[in-house]
């Protein structure tokens, strides 16, 4: 194997620039050109990667590694299909779901009972949501059929279990599953009652095979093949993670003629949000170590209407009492909503807030944890978005009382 000898002198003789003055010059790139590779110039490569002319700069580094000159093709970007709307025209049977649908929207357990609902269902069945008033979410949430009641006024707890009672007979549904809480348990049981129906409580799994629930302290397990009327513990079985189901609304035939009145009068006494209990609340606005204005926190929480949580340092330092801890070590919350003023979100208090429907956060640094955690995040100074949020809450209440002073 022959290799040409290299002459040093010779090549840097092809190099020199004439007439660049006393100072020699040399063209580098004529020695590339002449070895067959092209001689890079990183300053011209960055800045042709540069992307408008902003005071801060900002560089598209999908162009990395192409020749200068080389025109970028951006790749077409895939826009995802919207998810198809699952239409069942002719059920087999039907799973009837009784959700309790605090203030005409899905509570957690709901979500986890219709999900159960859909197990039972498969694909040959249906599942019908039994609501009074309007509800959002029921088609997201797995629901088939809709059948809506006329709401109540006041408390009347054997009227609802009539209206219930009603509508199953005219869906003549295979299954009816309610949710094991305060209502929905107590609803289940009436409707059991009235219709002289067993009732299989507290199923902690759910599955087309059919039911299965602890029993004697949870030290042997009871199963039912397919039980008419039964309650789903809360926690124990998924929500439906599939396509979105039609919600088709089933009107009912003829009017349900209301039972007589056992309860004459019933009031609705709320609880004092900054006195309930962590565990128990379903608005919390939490404090962190980025928080110094601990006034204004405490307007915000009365303003809000929510119950006040702190993290761990501030409950350390005694800036905020023990019970108001959040996190593994403190309170684990169960809230609808959780507002997170000035915390980084330590592993330990993310698990506190890890059963939260929402999280909204405030935090100056865009990468904290507690940031990636929210469905809602503000990167600001906690300090200054306070006053900001008063003087709106402030603004809107002023409204409240003008359009009803202006009310006829």
């Amino acid at each position: 194997m022959t290799r040409p000898r290299r002459d040093p002198r010779a090549e840097w003789a092809a190099q020199f620039v004439a007439g660049a003055g006393l100072r020699p010059r040399y063209d580098r790139t004529r020695r590339a050109a002449a070895a067959g590779r092209p001689r890079r110039d990183p300053r011209s490569e960055r800045e042709a990667q540069r992307v408008g002319a902003a005071a801060r700069p900002r560089y598209d580094l999908g162009q990395a590694g192409r020749p200068l000159g080389e025109a970028v093709v951006a790749p077409p970007r895939s826009v995802p299909e919207a998810p198809q709307t699952i239409i069942v025209e002719a059920p087999a049977f039907l799973v009837a779901v009784v959700p309790d649908a605090p203030g005409g929207r899905l509570s957690g357990h709901d979500r986890q009972v219709l999900g159960a609902a859909r197990a039972l269902a498969g694909r040959e069945g249906a599942v019908a949501a039994i609501v009074e008033g309007a509800c959002e979410g029921l088609g997201a949430a797995g629901a088939d059929r809709v059948l809506r009641l006329e709401a109540a006024e006041g408390y009347d707890p054997a009227a609802r279990a009539a209206r219930v009672e009603a509508a199953l007979a005219a869906l003549a549904a295979r299954h009816t599953l309610f949710p094991e809480s305060l209502d929905g348990g107590d609803l289940a049981r009436r409707v059991a009652v009235g219709l002289r129906e067993p009732l299989f409580t507290n199923a902690e799994v759910v599955a087309a095979k059919g039911l299965v629930r602890p029993a004697r302290g949870r030290r042997v397990e009871q199963s039912l093949a397919a039980p008419r009327f039964a309650t789903v513990a809360p926690d124990a079985v998924a929500d439906y993670a599939g396509p979105p189901r039609e919600a088709r609304a089933v009107p009912i035939d003829g009017p349900t003629p209301p039972p007589p009145k056992s309860i004459l009068s019933a009031t609705r006494i709320p609880a004092d949000p900054a006195t309930v209990p962590l565990s128990l609340a379903e608005f919390v606005v939490s404090a962190g170590n980025g928080l110094t204005d601990l006034d204004s926190f405490r307007q915000v929480v009365a303003a809000l209407h929510a119950t006040p949580g702190a993290s761990r340092v501030l409950c350390d330092a005694g800036l905020m009492p023990r019970h108001s801890q959040v996190g593994a070590s403190g309170t684990v919350l169960a809230a609808t909503c959780y507002f997170a003023l000035g915390i980084s979100g330590a592993p330990q208090h993310l698990q506190g807030v890890a059963g939260c429907e929402h999280v909204v956060a405030v935090n100056t640094d865009l990468h904290a944890a507690m940031i990636e955690r929210a469905g809602l995040a503000v990167v600001q100074d906690a300090q200054a978005v306070m006053p900001a949020l008063l003087r709106l809450l402030a603004q809107e209440t002023a409204g409240r009382a003008t359009g009803a002073g202006k009310a006829p």
